[in-house]
């Protein structure tokens, strides 16, 4: 038996060391070391046997496993190794070839714009308020001087979702909440910057959603040239220090007097051309003073407060700053438009 054992070791030996895949190890491991292998069956018949030879066989064939075992785990470390080396060969990295750069994103053009024409009215000492784009009727309309059966209403056509509740068609009544949060003690001086909705038919100065940006400040005292030097201010920060500016009368139901704001035409500097219509003016803003009914609504006495109030399309001023000649551009999302505005 001792030399049938050597025999199977010698044997088991030479083919581990032809093994060339880790499949080849695993059968040998199965084929020698396994319950139904030579070495087990040599070892059933040691019931045959003296009490003398018994352990000497017993003791080799420990031996014999032993040595198969310790063969198959170097040469399986072995075969490992050179497989995970010709892994990393073929899957290398030239570390010196150059990085693929990742492509940046930007600021939409209508954020950037919100942010500069927030910066320059924080820096004049305006706060920024913000509120609900489902609105009710009372503060979108009623609030703001244009009870149910005003005329002034049919200026905007408005989403409604129910009888009472709408989409708000201007960011004003933003105005009167704060006003009210106030409880007639001024001053009030902010920005409110938002999205608000109308039903208009989409074309190149149109859109049925846009964003605006409406000013409010009510204080004792608050006179037109304040009016005028808030919005002058604001046009030589925005447009540049060279634009003038003029008030031209108009109507607007929530302020009284009320007026539109033109800047010069920066393209003919006030001489007349196609972009200014031959006016050499361009329309900017509506502004005003607060109609007494408006600031009595938010809450204070106009016996004893004044204030005015004005309002801008960002579409509008980001057209006039780049240019632009067809609002549907900003909400299109075509990359080539808005990766101009890096």
């Amino acid at each position: 038996m001792i030399d049938r054992l050597e025999e199977l070791q010698a044997e088991a030996l030479e083919k581990v060391s032809q093994a060339e895949e880790l499949k080849d190890l695993k059968d040998v491991r199965v084929a020698y070391l396994g319950k139904k292998g030579p070495i087990t069956e040599v070892l059933k018949g040691m019931g045959k046997l003296s009490n003398e030879e018994r352990p000497k066989v017993g003791q080799k064939a420990n031996e014999v496993r032993d040595a198969i075992k310790d063969a198959i785990e170097v040469k399986e470390a072995r075969l490992e190794k050179e497989a995970l080396d010709q892994k990393l060969k073929e899957e290398s990295i030239d570390v010196t070839l150059p990085g693929r750069s990742v492509r940046r994103g930007n600021r939409h053009p209508l954020t950037s714009v919100t942010e500069t024409l927030e910066d320059i009215f924080i820096g004049m000492g305006f706060s920024i308020a913000e509120g609900p784009e489902v609105e009710t009727d009372y503060y979108n309309f009623e609030s703001l001087n244009l009870p149910k059966d005003h005329p002034a209403r049919d200026m905007q056509d408005t989403f409604f979702i129910t009888p009472d509740l709408l989409l708000r068609t201007q960011t004003s009544p933003v105005q009167t909440r704060t006003m009210e949060k106030h409880e007639g003690q001024g001053p009030v001086k902010i920005i409110c910057p938002g999205k608000v909705y109308r039903r208009d038919e989409d074309d190149a100065t149109h859109s049925h959603q846009f964003m605006q940006i409406e000013g409010l400040m009510v204080d004792k005292n608050i006179r037109m040239s304040d009016l005028k030097g808030v919005l002058e201010t604001f046009v030589k920060n925005y447009f540049g220090e060279e634009r003038e500016i003029r008030l031209r009368p108009s109507f607007f139901p929530f302020t009284e007097p009320s007026a539109e704001l033109d800047i010069s035409c920066a393209i003919c500097h006030g001489e007349g051309c196609r972009t200014c219509k031959q006016t050499g003016w361009i329309e900017v803003l509506g502004t005003g003073m607060v109609h007494p009914n408006v600031l009595r609504m938010g809450g204070f006495d106009p016996e004893v407060y004044s204030g005015f109030a004005f309002g801008m399309g960002v579409e509008r001023l980001a057209m006039l700053r780049y240019g632009i000649d067809d609002i549907r551009h900003f909400y299109t999302n075509d990359v080539r438009f808005l990766s101009q505005f890096k």
